[in-house]
């Protein structure tokens, strides 16, 4: 660990419950996690609590979540741990500025003031935090480095005693990756690669040369690759980056602007690819989904390079994955293909906000913890964020007068299903919320994945997004193999894979003309799920992480004979997750959803009062 506050440093009791407060902000998915003795107890992104997309504020409500979950509002924790090191990482910013001088100028003006008023003093705004939440000041605060928090929070939570593990996102501290190796209790980091050398912010250039958002838009980048073919592979390779036999990668910086500057890629960077970027929100051409095809491309290429070389270092045969780009389940599927390793584990939170907990995870293990490892992992299926109960539900539905139908535990997984096998979309509310980027069964919208048109449907009356972004299917767990070519489990929807050959159906030699047509063939037996070049990002659904979503597949598999159904996060474009009831009532509102679930209400949509816009959302989290 290190940078400790020069203040109040006591050792707790060594008998005494160990408890540990883990915190990411001030970058993007800022969250907190709260671990006692080595147990993940609650974790949640600052998002879903004040409805700001990414939200990278302090995470005030995410703490106090946390803290009210685990009775400790009032006690307060022993520990409290950032996930990195905030001086650290601004002497590289120093460096990098004075290195571009003058030329950075504009930028460092920017960033300093923004440093001086709170990043540099991280530690009094966690005291600071807590003292205004009325929770007692903890015995010490705590900085653990960037990819040694990513690193934790891959292999501790994950089910291998021992085990390579490999980080890789923008930037940490100074590392942009990083090797490692995890056994028993500890994590070790054998190998980094050094900034501005980045895959991370190599793929973000991309992002932001197509016309989405750095740090918002990558996945959509991803959605976009198989539309495209790799034209720009070879031009890449030989302008852009040299990939070396371990994976590390030197980038040119020439193209690129984001040392010195405000923007990602600069003006040779569009001569090179013949023309200025993209503007976000205009039409997408052939040029933009042949770079995404070709980074995508590029981006696997280096991943396998990483992970045969984290193979030789560590002689290891299971791998746990953490960081940004471990959310690229196309790279992570095409790992999983080429068996470098016998297993992976990808921590459903890889970005930052799953650097919470492994901070927290590696100050409990570093104190003496015993970690003992569960077969399916200790994730708690990622459903780790707040719950409500069903008299909770109820009395909002009574308070406003929303008509509702209770449905008895025997009935409940039998009508969801008659209604998705009816083609109605529907939201589910269902126990505590996810954890990560990713809908698993918690907060969802779900549907009939059979259905030739129900992915342009959600997309565009329900998502309000982009025609061309895949939905996900969620398969029972034992029939995955009927549906895809898929030999492992995938439960937190971050494994890219083929659909079966013997369920395709072949759309015609000639591409449509445009996105929606292209969207809108239809390429197998569950067209709403298959993606243009029949892969799909899969989630394996069992009973011990999710009984009661188990459940609704296996009555819809009882009444179709599919085991496959829509799951895609309970949102539209622009706002994060729904968190509350009141949060998936005005998102079923705002909508042509047809019903929603809240615990164990059946919402109807034709039975509700008329929508009034002018309502407002609820308030922060802690303010009500």
């Amino acid at each position: 660990m290190g940078n400790r506050p020069e203040s109040r440093t006591v050792r707790p009791d060594k008998d005494a419950e160990m408890k540990i407060l883990g915190i990411s902000a001030f970058y993007h998915d800022s969250a907190a996690v709260l671990v006692v003795d080595g147990e993940i107890i609650a974790a949640a992104q600052e998002e879903r609590f004040t409805r700001k997309k990414h939200d990278q504020n302090f995470p005030v409500n995410a703490v106090y979540y946390c803290l009210k979950e685990g009775g400790l509002a009032e006690k307060g924790v022993d520990s409290v741990v950032f996930y990195d090191k905030p001086v650290t990482k601004f002497s590289r910013i120093l460096k990098t500025y004075f290195s571009m001088a003058p030329a950075g100028l504009p930028s460092f003006l920017s960033a300093v003031p923004v440093w001086a008023a709170g990043k540099l003093w991280t530690g009094y705004e966690i005291e600071r935090t807590l003292n205004r939440l009325g929770v007692p000041g903890p015995k010490e605060v705590l900085f653990a480095e960037h990819h040694v928090s990513h690193a934790a929070s891959a292999f501790y939570p994950s089910p291998f005693e021992h085990a390579a593990i490999l980080t890789v996102d923008g930037v940490g501290e100074w590392a942009t990756a990083s090797i490692g190796k995890g056994a028993g209790s500890s994590v070790e980091i054998l190998k980094e690669m050094p900034f501005p050398h980045s895959l991370g912010l190599l793929y973000s250039a991309f992002t932001y040369f197509c016309g989405f958002r750095v740090n918002f838009g990558e996945y959509k980048l991803m959605g976009l690759a198989p539309y495209g073919e790799p034209a720009y592979a070879d031009l890449i390779k030989k302008e852009l980056i040299d990939i070396k036999e371990d994976g590390s990668v030197w980038l040119n910086q020439k193209y690129f602007n984001y040392l010195g500057g405000l923007t990602m890629t600069n003006r040779r960077f569009a001569k090179l690819f013949g023309g200025p970027p993209r503007k976000p929100e205009t039409e997408i051409t052939k040029r933009e989904m042949d770079m995404a095809s070709s980074i995508q491309v590029i981006t696997g290429e280096i991943i396998l390079k990483m992970a045969r070389c984290a193979k030789v270092l560590t002689g290891e045969k299971n791998l746990c994955l953490a960081g940004g780009v471990a959310l690229n389940c196309v790279a992570n599927g095409l790992l999983l293909r080429e068996k470098i390793f016998d297993r992976l584990w990808i921590q459903p939170a890889a970005g930052d906000a799953g650097a919470a907990l492994g901070c927290a995870l590696y100050a409990a293990f570093a104190r003496g913890e015993k970690r003992t490892c569960v077969p399916e992992d200790s994730m708690k299926g990622s459903r780790l964020g707040p719950g409500f109960s069903d008299a909770d539900i109820e009395a909002y539905l009574r308070k406003n007068g929303y008509p509702c139908h209770l449905l008895p535990e025997k009935e409940w997984a039998p009508r969801i299903a008659d209604l998705a096998a009816k083609q109605k979309v529907i939201g589910l509310v269902n126990g505590r919320m996810e954890f990560g980027p990713r809908a698993l069964g918690g907060r969802s919208v779900i549907g009939d994945a059979r259905s030739p048109k129900m992915q342009s449907l959600m997309n565009l009356k329900i998502k309000y997004r982009e025609s061309f972004r895949p939905f996900a299917p969620s398969v029972l767990a034992e029939d995955a193999g009927k549906y895809f070519d898929l030999d492992a489990e995938s439960p937190y929807m971050l494994l890219v894979a083929p659909v079966k050959g013997s369920i395709r159906r072949h759309a015609g030699t000639q591409h449509p003309q445009t996105l929606r047509e292209w969207v809108n063939e239809t390429r197998s037996e569950i067209p709403a799920v298959t993606h243009v070049d029949y892969s799909a990002r899969i989630q394996t659904v069992d009973p011990v992480r999710d009984k009661k979503f188990y459940g609704i597949i296996n009555e819809f598999k009882k009444l179709t004979g599919c085991s496959v159904i829509i799951n895609t996060s309970f949102n539209v474009r622009g706002e994060p997750i729904v968190c509350s009831p009141e949060d998936a009532y005005t998102c079923f509102m705002r909508t042509e959803m047809d019903c929603l679930v809240l615990g164990s209400f059946l919402l109807l949509k034709e039975e509700q009062p008329a929508w009034q816009e002018d309502k407002k959302w609820r308030e922060e989290f802690i303010l009500d």
